[in-house]
């Protein structure tokens, strides 16, 4: 049996157990997967401590820059990130562990959207400067994206997603998080905040105009029902939170993180049913 954990601080909420062993029942894959407690700082010891039956880790919040130090290698996308949401162990052919990160979460906000709205955005909103943020600054060049504000409680911590920015061609202007109720109306605004942080009312511009929110718990989250309220579309974390863990299992089960399981489809629609999402 293969081991794999999600890894974080706080993890007890995290769904990602269910989702992951929903597919391995399914693919007949010999593993199991937990949650584990590991704060800033204590990654490495965490990893150093894990015997050869471990197959790879999935991490979130407040380990997806403090991971990069560790890796043997690191995906194309990982890297010009600086941000790695997935750990995966490899072994040489003379035994040696090597460990590999890759980044997800762009390829899970990217298909949750296309999944369900058709949406080309020429200007982003983003709230908050965490690491998911580069992931979702990313993701939204990928949709067409060419401007971006980033809405911070501290605008003095932009810098890591500035630079992510010019990396990525993406026009890009810093703002207090307490201003953008005042910014106008948003087309497409991804917030990447922890759920409980107080957000000023959206404006949708209009009714196909779409927020995804990360957090997920409770759905609707307050910022998703205001901006539906409005008239605008919202996109669950959950959708997001589903499509980032398939390229996981694909990486988890040895595949190439852009090949398809098989019967991906049956898959996405039992992970989404796992969750309580509309399956159809």
């Amino acid at each position: 049996m293969r081991h794999f954990a999600v890894l974080g601080s706080p993890i007890e909420h995290s769904l990602s157990p269910v989702l992951h062993e929903t597919a391995y029942r399914i693919l007949g894959f010999d593993a199991d997967y937990v949650r584990a407690e590991v704060r800033s700082g204590e990654l490495a010891a965490f990893v150093d401590g894990l015997d050869a039956d471990w197959g790879g880790l999935s991490l979130t919040m407040p380990l997806k820059r403090e991971v990069m130090p560790l890796l043997d290698e690191v995906s194309p996308l990982a890297e010009r990130l600086g941000v790695a949401n997935t750990l995966v162990f490899e072994t040489s052919e003379t035994g040696v562990r090597r460990l590999a990160g890759h980044n997800t979460d762009v390829d899970g906000i990217v298909r949750a959207i296309r999944s369900l709205h058709d949406v080309s955005p020429s200007h982003a909103t983003i709230l908050g400067g965490g690491a998911t943020a580069a992931s979702a600054l990313a993701a939204a060049a990928a949709l067409g994206a060419t401007s971006a504000t980033l809405h911070l409680r501290d605008t003095s911590r932009g810098g890591d997603v500035a630079a992510l920015a010019g990396v990525l061609g993406v026009a890009l202007t810093v703002e207090p998080l307490a201003a953008v109720g005042d910014s106008g109306i948003h087309d497409f605004v991804i917030s990447t905040l922890p759920g409980g942080v107080a957000v000023p009312d959206l404006i949708p511009e209009k009714p196909t105009s779409v927020l995804l929110d990360v957090a997920y718990d409770p759905w609707p989250s307050p910022l998703a029902r205001a901006w539906e309220a409005r008239g605008g579309s919202a996109v669950s974390g959950l959708d997001m939170l589903v499509e980032q863990a398939i390229g996981q299992i694909r990486l988890f089960t040895g595949r190439a993180q852009d090949r398809e399981l098989p019967d991906e489809p049956a898959i996405r629609r039992a992970l989404r049913d796992s969750v309580g999402l509309p399956v159809d």
